[in-house]
């Protein structure tokens, strides 16, 4: 036994031979098991050939953890071909290696062992209607050399050596985007570090709006108007690079990353669902930031159920008078306009009776919120995700001109709605990857800087195997939200993807900021703290744009497609 109290075998190769053969070998296995429990879910929830929305319901943990099953193969592949990607420029270097290594080791491991979708909440092979038999034949060959040797202690703290060396870097590990994509992502980096991260904490503990200020330097610069077209004022970018400038600013703070969520999905909504002189009217402003949207859906008794929706829309000789509650209605007091979802036709009872609306609103002012007529609004106060403001917001005939009926056609509004979640999930993607990026940051310095017993926490290994397994989860949720966009940006169908990719992500920025406090110890349960911040912020990412539980059940309805 060696003496300095490291094992010895801890210093042999920790990446396995023949590496990328290996995770490429381990995907057809995984391929297969996701279609055998597709098959099986299909056989419980379909009568007479048809699949039961109240079957998928009975059968809920069945049919989610199909969903966390086939988000994991949909990981892996793109960690497959993120790694290909590196190899064939030459530069899939020794800590990308790592990182695809662990990745294929814990998720293949989970997959034959239980996989966690959230605390508490295993999901095994047996609940899936996987027999032991089908389990036996996955776990051989590669798989069962990959989970054996992939994600070891020696591996963990050999990406943690690396990542010291290398801790700089704005990224762990190559992205593998294009050299545009990250001169974008320095910009913003560089931005979020010199005009964000010195305030952030400050904003978050006095509960303070975001200045007015910061707004305007990211629509100086182009934040607004990224994806626009550029006849609508925007610069017509990718949403690949929407995604990385979203990762950069909610890596500083997640209040200034989804600053640009509600012009997304504003203009979203506009330039698919508008008609031209809505599109022209409005779009310029939203992209220049002359005028700030909030997003007006959710109410207090249907939550994600937006199909239930009560607030109406009544129609009179100049226009709509709007009545009913909304919830959660995040920078409502400053803004200039609402899209609103209402209910036009009072004899239906589901989505198919309601329109989306471009309500304006005279902005607000700290001792006058909200000084439009017909409308009022109250405080929620939240643990995190601040910097905005959320409201519960009280509509009573307040006046909606009739040329501001979205597509000037009733009863289109969930439709309308339906087409900007594609890329309002991409977005949250890529702020719950900023986010656990910001726990590693923090964590990771503290347990550098931290001595305890005479050395770092960093030199602990269940410390650095915390912080290597929060790099290899964000390169995955990484990988997973970039081919969401870029499948966007393709003109492919990726609510799958994109559904995935929040579900991951968010489980992942949750895990990072638990572990990243753990890391701080009594440390990080104090509010001068940054990663207390980080771990408030965090937890709201599992339940805006979809809950977890419901996206589960959208990619398992769309699996079953």
């Amino acid at each position: 036994m060696a003496h300095d109290g490291h094992d010895p075998a801890m210093t042999h190769a920790t990446i396995l031979p023949d590496l990328l053969a290996l995770t490429a070998q381990a995907l057809p296995p995984v391929a297969r098991l996701v279609s055998v429990a597709t098959e099986n879910l299909r056989q419980r929830v379909s009568i007479d050939g048809r699949v039961s929305g109240a079957a998928i319901e009975a059968h809920q943990s069945m049919a989610h953890g199909l969903s966390w099953l086939a988000t994991y193969e949909q990981s892996l592949r793109q960690m497959q071909n993120w790694a290909e990607g590196l190899h064939s420029q030459g530069t899939f270097g020794e800590l990308e290696q790592l990182l695809l290594q662990i990745a294929f080791g814990e998720y293949l491991s989970q997959m034959y062992g239980g996989i966690p979708m959230s605390q508490g909440e295993i999901i095994r092979a047996q609940d899936m209607g996987l027999s032991h038999a089908e389990m036996q034949t996955f776990m051989q060959g590669t798989v069962q050399t990959l989970s054996e040797g992939g994600n070891t202690q020696a591996a963990r703290e050999r990406l943690v050596a690396l990542m010291q060396e290398q801790a700089a870097n704005i990224t762990v590990g190559k992205s593998g985007l294009d050299d545009e994509l990250e001169m974008i992502r320095e910009q913003f980096r560089r931005y979020a570090v010199d005009k964000i991260l010195p305030h952030a904490h400050a904003w978050h503990l006095k509960d303070e709006l975001i200045p007015l200020e910061v707004i305007q330097e990211l629509a100086d610069m182009g934040v607004f108007g990224l994806t626009l077209p550029e006849e609508y004022g925007g610069f017509g970018l990718s949403k690949a690079s929407m995604a990385v400038v979203t990762e950069e600013l909610s890596r500083g703070y997640i209040g200034v990353g989804s600053l640009g969520t509600r012009p997304e999905i504003a203009s979203e909504l506009i330039l698919c669902g508008g008609t031209e002189e809505q599109k022209q009217k409005w779009l310029p402003k939203l992209a220049s930031g002359e005028v700030l949207p909030t997003a007006v859906f959710t109410e207090p008794n249907t939550g994600s159920d937006l199909g239930s929706l009560r607030t109406r829309a009544v129609k009179t000789d100049d226009g709509y008078e709007i009545t009913g509650n909304k919830t959660w209605i995040t920078h409502a007091a400053r803004t200039q306009i609402m899209t609103l979802l209402a209910r036009t036709d009072p004899t239906t009872d589901n989505h198919k009776g309601l329109s989306m609306f471009i309500a304006e609103k005279t902005p607000g002012t700290d001792a006058d919120p909200f000084p439009s007529e017909g409308m009022t609004g109250t405080e929620i106060e939240v643990l995190g995700y601040r910097g905005m403001k959320e409201y519960e917001l009280s509509f009573d005939a307040f006046k909606v001109k009739a040329e501001n009926l979205l597509g000037g056609e009733e009863n289109k509004g969930f439709k309308q709605l339906m087409q900007t979640f594609e890329s309002a999930r991409i977005q949250t993607a890529a702020r719950a990857v900023g986010v656990a990026q910001a726990a590693l940051d923090v964590s990771m310095q503290y347990a550098i800087d931290r001595k305890q017993f005479g050395k770092s926490l960093i030199e602990f290994p269940r410390v650095s195997g915390k912080l290597a397994m929060m790099a290899v989860e964000i390169m995955i949720a990484r990988q997973l939200t970039y081919f969401s966009a870029w499948q966007k940006d393709h003109d492919k169908r990726c609510d799958l993807e994109a559904g995935m990719a929040k579900l991951l992500g968010a489980r992942v920025a949750w895990a990072a900021a638990d572990n990243g406090l753990q890391v701080h110890g009594g440390n990080g349960f104090a509010l001068e703290y940054e990663i207390s911040r980080i771990l408030c912020d965090a937890r709201i990412l599992s339940i805006f744009e979809g809950a977890a539980e419901i996206q589960a059940q959208v990619i398992a309805r769309r699996l079953l497609d």
